[in-house]
């Protein structure tokens, strides 16, 4: 089965999102969702924050940092 140049700019366009995730992948072997550990130093104020936050809501320290960042 071939494709027209119509079928293929409209699969490109529609996944246009997973195509550059892959494109991004072939250059940095890295997957966008992919999480990674990192060590960061904080003050203590700001870890009782992040600790009474957890609490508050249930969510790991993590996704409430990602949450602020986004």
């Amino acid at each position: 089965m071939t494709l027209k140049q119509t079928q293929i700019n409209k699969i490109l366009k529609k996944y246009k999102d997973v195509f550059e995730a892959l494109e991004n992948y072939d250059k940095t072997r890295e997957i966008p969702f992919q999480r990674k550990r990192i060590d960061i130093t904080l003050s203590v104020e700001t870890i009782n924050k992040l600790k009474k936050l957890k609490q508050e809501t249930g969510k790991p320290i993590s996704r409430i940092i990602e949450e602020k960042i986004s």
